[in-house]
């Protein structure tokens, strides 16, 4: 837990616990990360288990895979944040999550929920943050002609993309990148870090 600023110390529920950690992950589509991550999963090393998946899409790929692998998953739609964030917790605290990892998760969360959970989400951004939060990254940074992009796991914190960085990794953006073949390159290391992060904080 040496991540965290010294004032955090370590996560009180962690220390505690013993065995591997009850994670959930959050999708929106494919679930790349998603699969990354339940393959580590079960290796005996690997201080996390995934025990729910949860979607805001009923098209999410990655919830194929999930049902694929045996593992419980939730769809609630996100027309409402309220609404899905009431049905989310509930489900969490049912399931006794401790850890939630945001995997290509399309959606903002409130500040009650990150509070709730705080110190306890982890997301990956496609950049090297703090450069270039938000959306349309690529883009931005072959715009900008950047000679590194990469990718960034993080704490999620109140604001958007500015938690305490995890792990980051980057990657060298060629004259002849374009958007599409960036995020193929960045997409690959964030399969390496997510893992990674996870370890480094439990």
């Amino acid at each position: 837990m040496g991540v965290l600023p010294k004032d955090q110390k370590k996560i009180k529920y962690m220390e505690k616990l013993t065995g591997k950690i009850k994670t959930c992950v959050f999708i929106s589509g494919r679930g790349s990360n998603l699969k990354s991550i339940v393959k580590n999963s079960r290796k005996k090393n690997f201080p996390a288990k995934i025990e729910l998946v949860i979607s805001n899409n009923p098209k999410a790929k990655g919830l194929l895979y999930a049902k694929k692998n045996k593992i419980p998953y939730k769809i609630f739609k996100f027309k409402n944040r309220k609404i899905f964030e009431l049905k989310t917790l509930k489900e969490l605290k049912k399931r006794k999550i401790k850890l939630i990892c945001l995997a290509g998760f399309m959606k903002i969360l409130s500040k009650n929920f990150i509070k709730s959970f705080k110190y306890k989400i982890l997301n990956v951004h496609p950049s090297l943050l703090p450069k270039y939060k938000g959306l349309n990254t690529h883009e931005r940074v072959i715009s900008n002609k950047e000679k590194f992009s990469g990718c960034t796991v993080h704490l999620v914190s109140e604001k958007l993309d500015s938690g305490k960085i995890i792990v980051q990794k980057k990657v060298k953006v060629s004259s002849n990148d374009n958007p599409v073949s960036l995020s193929k390159k960045i997409i690959k290391i964030e399969h390496q870090i997510y893992p990674l992060a996870i370890k480094k904080i439990i």
